[in-house]
């Protein structure tokens, strides 16, 4: 019996000695990790019509501020932003214009097969500077849509930018000054 005693003797105090090292209070589970927080809006986001504010990748691309000082538009006529994943689209007052139609639109998608000119059947454009310019109609149903907006196109590398600019917004000339702003 002795070295059954023995035994159970030296498995217990093995056994106290496992349960005493073991913490008195229960750990705390592992902190979940915390959530991303959306990025924070670039600048002054006013955004318009309950959308969401433009993501940074596509303002670099044209800011506000460069339609500001192309279009002659102040912060007095902007009435905000609507962005998506790949468009922003700043959207402006015009007296007697619907705001359907008064804006300045960004469409900047990543692309793996970027072309160096567009290309419409409806119409031709013209390289000004870097950036391709909507220049004709080609048919009369498309002649509305050239009077309407300006064009803009710039091939980048991995993506491209277009612009659709209201005249209402920007007269073909002030858009050729916003093709400088481009990048």
């Amino acid at each position: 019996m002795t070295i059954t005693r023995t035994l159970i003797l030296g498995s217990a105090a093995a056994l106290a000695v496992l349960v005493l090292a073991i913490p008195s209070r229960p750990e705390a589970a592992p902190n979940a990790p915390a959530a991303t927080p959306a990025p924070a809006p670039a600048g002054n986001c006013k955004a318009y019509g309950g959308g969401k504010c433009c993501s940074p990748d596509v303002t670099l691309h044209l800011s506000k501020d460069a339609v500001y000082a192309a279009c002659e538009k102040t912060d007095a006529t902007y009435l905000g932003e609507v962005g998506s994943k790949d468009t922003c689209k700043y959207v402006f007052k015009v007296a007697g214009e619907n705001e359907d139609s008064t804006y300045v639109q960004v469409y900047s998608p990543i692309a793996k097969e970027v072309l160096e000119k567009p290309t419409d059947p409806f119409m031709s454009f013209k390289k000004v500077g870097k950036v391709w310019v909507t220049d004709k109609a080609k048919s009369p149903k498309a002649q509305a849509q050239v009077a309407g907006s300006t064009g803009l196109y710039m091939a980048g590398r991995g993506y491209f930018v277009s612009i659709a600019a209201s005249t209402k917004v920007c007269s073909k000339a002030q858009a050729l000054q916003l093709s400088k702003a481009i990048k």
